[in-house]
């Protein structure tokens, strides 16, 4: 397939780099196929579609307080990815101005949307199907706003989460079975490696190797929980986020695009009121320990702090997916859970390669 889009270092500071972009007709939810509450016949429409079915194995008869945390998140960011994926199919079935596919690659670029689009709503149902068997009530679609205006830009932003939830059900897998829920690991591990089927198609797209890293960068429940937050969902719109309890941070805006090589590169944030003397900025990239670099600021306007700090790339080899965030405290942080709880100000996601 001709790649349809090709750089050196992909940024997603999503509030930064893709903030011009007009965001592109959206349908919604609930969508034609019933969804997020399908009959049977929908259902078994939805799963052909999917190119497979929902699992019907007995569930457990119990979780945690944790777990549900956990699957109620899985079942937020799936509905997100549901609407997502629904208007990105619809704009390029529409030919839309900027969606458009010449030749024999637009029926492989339908058919194989299609199936991502079903895939995503039966990972969804699945959650929300686990919660409503604990008795926790389905986490309910919010409104979406999505800054792209195109099909690359689409492929671009889709990869970028895509990576992010490959690090965020790492996590969800830990804690479950840190938590005694271990029958529910491996459902979510076979999404894992589904997610990441999707990963490397996306990654083709932009004619880039299509396996992003030997070990996948990790992520932690909150920073997926403020990407979603911060990024993609209409303040207000949501009629049962609040039941997700998981610490929300302020905004951290990346600035400027680093490359593959070491080089200072600028953040923003508002202005905390106990001041910006005790703030590092941590680096998340791969299975290592956190980075934690000093940052330098550049300018104050009005309540808007920039920031510079070091991106260490050349001695860390930082490829694929890297979280950055400002944190109070020097660390040490052994974990990426250690600098989530020492969060101010984040995430912001850099991709390179």
């Amino acid at each position: 397939m001709r790649s349809i889009f090709n750089v050196a270092a992909t940024v997603l500071g999503l509030t930064s780099t893709l903030a011009t972009a007009s965001p592109a007709a959206k349908r919604g939810l609930p969508l034609a196929d019933g969804f997020p509450n399908p009959n049977p016949t929908q259902l078994k429409q939805i799963q052909q579609n999917a190119l497979g079915t929902l699992p019907n194995g007995p569930p457990p008869s119990n979780i945690s307080s944790d777990g549900l945390v956990s699957l109620r998140l899985v079942a937020a960011n799936e509905l997100f990815e549901v609407a997502f994926f629904s208007d990105l199919l619809n704009n390029v079935t529409q030919n839309v101005k900027g969606y458009e596919i010449a030749g024999n690659n637009r029926d492989l670029v339908i058919k194989s949307l299609t199936a991502v689009l079903a895939q995503e709503e039966l990972h969804a149902l699945n959650a929300n199907n686990a919660l409503a068997h604990f008795n926790a009530g389905p986490i309910q679609p919010c409104k979406y706003k999505f800054p792209v205006s195109d099909f690359n830009s689409s492929i671009k932003l889709a990869a970028t989460f895509t990576s992010l939830v490959l690090g965020t059900l790492q996590d969800v897998i830990k804690i479950f079975a840190e938590r005694g829920d271990v029958p529910l690991t491996v459902g979510v591990a076979s999404v894992v490696g589904q997610e990441g089927e999707q990963e490397g198609w996306y990654r083709l797209l932009q004619g880039k190797v299509p396996s992003e890293l030997p070990f996948l960068t990790t992520s932690t429940r909150e920073f997926a929980f403020n990407a979603l937050n911060q990024n993609f969902i209409v303040p207000g719109s949501c009629p049962n986020i609040n039941t997700i309890k998981l610490t929300a941070f302020q905004p951290l805006t990346l600035l400027s695009q680093p490359m593959a090589k070491t080089e200072p590169i600028q953040f923003s944030f508002q202005k905390p009121a106990t001041g910006t003397d005790n703030l590092k900025l941590v680096y998340i990239n791969q299975q290592k320990v956190p980075i934690v670099e000093d940052i330098t600021v550049v300018k104050t306007v009005g309540s808007t702090v920039t920031i510079q700090a070091t991106f260490p790339y050349d001695a860390n080899e930082m490829n694929g997916l890297t979280i950055a965030a400002v944190v109070g405290g020097s660390g040490p942080f052994q974990s990426a859970q250690d600098v989530a709880s020492a969060t101010k100000f984040g995430p912001a996601l850099i991709i390179i390669n």
